[in-house]
């Protein structure tokens, strides 16, 4: 069995996106109207390729090309200003991710956070989440994001062997994440997230488990903890071909699982834990369930039932290609890649986007947005149930969740792909035949 088919952090996948025609985001801008939107700004450059990267991003790139892109996405604001004028948007969080966004100087990344403001309403207290690496981690660089208010800082560890950082192709080593930990830390953001990787080439449970010892060293009130997924068109993919022993791999997963247990850390999800004690970070791992406007190349929004983005691109040469596009459109209104949600696949959407994800997909809310019950939409779930997979839960105010199990939650990569629909599998499909390599 398997148990390591996708990540289904949002549906449908990019690569079931196709060419649009006569959509326009002025007929759409009303979706955004109010408050508690998300707004994402997609930095894609990098110092260099990791191994296992299959995300829209470049590297190499000399400072008066990135000066080019934010041109670009100044423009892209500009237009998209005079259009959610009219229906008074605000944004409730905005992240910065990439791509490696601190790979920015100082002057761009404040160049990134001042244009943001003048141009979109940011709700008052709204958190403003960041990514980073370890080498790109700076003092001056920290202080500035201080300075902006950052509420949430994300850095990508993956591990402290260096041999298994070399595995993965990082172009860091351990001492390196350990100085910039040294230095988050100090500066007490509010949210500190670390990523960790397991299932990687030469890893052993020992070797896993030092590494988590020495990430909660640091006390981060959050962690991520993602299995290897080996992609076509991707470094690890051309070396290994297969994707490492998924039984070994889960195996990793339970023994790490409940050592986070064991240290006072609550499992949301398959990859997310959260430090118990003091503030709940729930807030902050709102990932493609709201309303949200992408800016820049590569970022997908999500309006109601339309999903767009610049096509999805694998690999220097084509994700380049796409970047000059983008910084060559002068018409930023017209949508022309994307996918429209019809009535069954935004019902998929909602169940795969809360099902895996605790407390659950409650079948009240279901049944207030969509008219229908659930189980009977999805009769697998019923299935799922009676296989120990989910179970029925109420939370202080009796409200009831249809949450996964610890055994549900450790299968999250085999499940939720279970609910793809035929369509969105078949262009999936296509995509992977045609541009996948």
């Amino acid at each position: 069995m398997n148990r390591y088919i996708q990540y289904m952090y949002s549906y449908p996948h990019k690569t079931a996106y196709r060419p649009l025609e006569g959509i326009f985001f002025e007929d759409y801008a009303g979706c955004l109207a109010g408050f508690g939107n998300s707004l994402y700004l997609h930095i894609p450059f990098c110092q260099s390729r990791c191994g296992y990267c299959n995300l829209f991003s470049v590297y190499g790139q000399e400072a008066a090309a990135i000066d080019r892109y934010l041109d670009a996405v100044q423009r892209q604001l500009s237009q998209y200003q005079e259009m959610l004028l009219p229906v008074d948007a605000s944004f409730s969080d905005f992240t910065v991710g990439g791509g490696t966004p601190l790979l920015l100087s100082e002057k761009q990344l404040t160049r990134v956070f001042s244009m943001i403001r003048e141009s979109l309403s940011l709700e008052t207290g709204a958190c403003l989440a960041v990514e980073t690496a370890p080498n790109q981690t700076s003092r001056k660089k920290i202080s500035l994001l201080r300075e902006a208010g950052t509420s949430r800082i994300s850095i990508g560890v993956q591990s402290f062997c260096d041999q298994e950082l070399t595995a993965l192709h990082r172009n860091h080593k351990a001492k390196d994440a350990r100085r910039a930990l040294d230095l988050l830390a100090a500066s007490d953001f509010p949210c500190l997230n670390l990523d960790l990787i397991y299932g990687i080439p030469g890893q052993t449970q020992d070797s896993m488990l030092r590494s988590l010892r020495e990430a909660l060293g640091f006390c981060p009130d959050e962690l991520f903890l993602y299995p290897l997924y080996v992609k076509p068109g991707t470094l690890l993919g051309k070396e290994m071909g297969r994707a490492p022993d998924p039984d070994f791999t889960y195996r990793q997963y339970l023994e790490a699982s409940a050592y986070l247990v064991s240290q006072g850390y609550r499992q949301d999800s398959m990859r997310r834990f959260v430090r118990c004690q003091g503030k709940d970070y729930r807030r902050y791992a709102d990932c493609g369930t709201q309303t949200s406007l992408a800016l820049g190349c590569g970022g997908r929004s999500y309006l109601g039932r339309l999903h767009f983005c610049t096509p999805y691109a694998l690999g220097q040469r084509d994700c380049l290609r796409q970047v000059r596009m983008f910084e060559e459109t002068e018409d930023f209104s017209r949508i022309s890649y994307g996918f429209l949600l019809s009535d069954e696949e935004q019902k998929r959407r909602f169940v795969i986007r809360h099902l895996l994800i605790r407390p659950g997909l409650s079948p009240q809310q279901y049944r207030e947005r969509f008219g229908t019950e659930v189980l009977e939409d999805f009769p697998i779930l019923k299935s799922w149930i009676q296989q120990g997979f989910f179970k029925r839960v109420l939370d202080e105010a009796s409200k009831e969740y249809l949450a996964p199990t610890d055994l549900g939650t450790g299968l999250s990569d085999y499940l939720g792909p279970q609910l793809i629909s035929s369509d969105v599998k078949k262009k999936m499909e296509e995509w992977e035949k045609n541009y996948g390599r």
